[in-house]
C-alpha cells in the first residue's frame, strides 16, 4: 500500500518509495509496477501525476484526480510558483550555501539551462578510510531546485564533486561500493520531503511533506547526523 499523505477532491500525494518508477519511460526502462497504476488500484479511480522523482529518489509524488486540475497544476509547475524541498547526503563537505547555475543537456540532447540552490545543514566525518584518506566526510544538505531538468540534482552536485552519496549513474562508484561493502548500504540518499503549492481551485498554501524510509536513516546513524525532522 502507498503511503497517501494528502487527498482532497482534486489533489492527491503520495510518499513514492526509492525503487518505484512513476510511469513507463523510454529512459527509465521497464518495471513490474508503476506508481501510477499502484495508487489507481488503490483509490479505485484515475489519477494524473503532475511531476515526476527518478525511480531511486523517494518522498513527495503529487497527482491530480482530474485532468481540468492536471492543467493548472502543470501551470503552477511551468511557471516555478511550486517549491520543491529535497534532502540528500553529499560525499565531503559543501560550502554553507550556493546556487548552481549550470546547463544540463536532455535525454534529446538539447542544452538547458538549470538552476539550484542549496545550503548545508550538518556536516559529518566517520573512521572510514577512502583512498589515502583515513577518514570519509559527508555532509546533509537542503537542495531546493529552481527548475526541473531531468536528474538535475544529481548532475549538479555531481558538476561540483560533491556527488550524492549512493547515486550510481552521477556518483561516485568507489564511494558507493565501499558503503556496500562496508555497510550492506546501497540507498541513494535523496529525498523529495516537501512540496508547497497554492491549490488550484481554493488557492490555499499547501505544504506536502513525506517522511524518510528506514534506510535513509540507518545512513543517518551511521553518520551520526540528526535526521530527526524528517521521520
Amino acid at each position: 500500500m502507498l503511503e497517501i499523505l494528502y487527498r482532497d477532491e482534486n489533489l492527491i500525494a503520495i510518499n513514492k518509495p526509492s525503487g518505484l518508477l512513476v510511469h513507463k519511460s523510454f529512459y527509465s526502462g521497464e518495471a513490474d509496477t508503476y506508481a501510477i497504476q499502484e495508487l489507481r488500484k488503490q483509490i479505485g479511480q484515475k489519477v494524473y501525476p503532475v511531476h515526476r522523482l527518478d525511480r531511486k529518489t523517494s518522498g513527495v509524488l503529487l497527482f491530480t484526480l482530474d485532468k481540468d486540475t492536471l492543467r493548472m497544476m502543470s501551470t503552477q509547475f511551468e511557471e516555478k510558483k511550486v517549491e520543491k524541498k529535497y534532502i540528500a547526503i553529499l560525499r565531503g563537505w559543501t560550502k554553507e550555501e550556493e546556487t548552481i547555475d549550470y546547463d544540463l543537456v536532455n535525454e534529446n540532447e538539447v542544452k538547458q539551462n538549470a538552476v539550484t540552490y542549496y545550503h548545508r545543514l550538518q556536516t559529518s566525518e566517520i573512521d572510514l578510510p577512502f583512498l589515502k584518506h583515513q577518514t570519509s566526510r559527508y555532509c546533509l544538505v537542503e537542495a531546493i531546485p529552481k527548475t526541473g531538468r531531468f536528474h538535475q540534482l544529481r548532475k549538479h552536485f555531481k558538476h561540483i564533486l560533491h556527488p550524492i552519496l549512493g547515486c550510481r549513474k552521477h556518483g561516485c562508484n568507489k564511494q558507493n561500493k565501499l558503503w556496500l561493502q562496508t555497510f550492506g548500504i546501497s540507498k541513494m540518499t535523496l529525498h523529495a520531503y516537501q512540496l508547497i503549492f497554492n491549490h488550484p481551485i481554493s488557492n490555499e498554501r499547501i505544504t506536502v511533506s513525506a517522511t524518510i524510509d528506514d534506510e535513509f536513516k540507518r545512513v543517518g546513524d551511521i553518520l551520526k547526523l540528526d535526521l530527526s525532522a524528517y521521520f
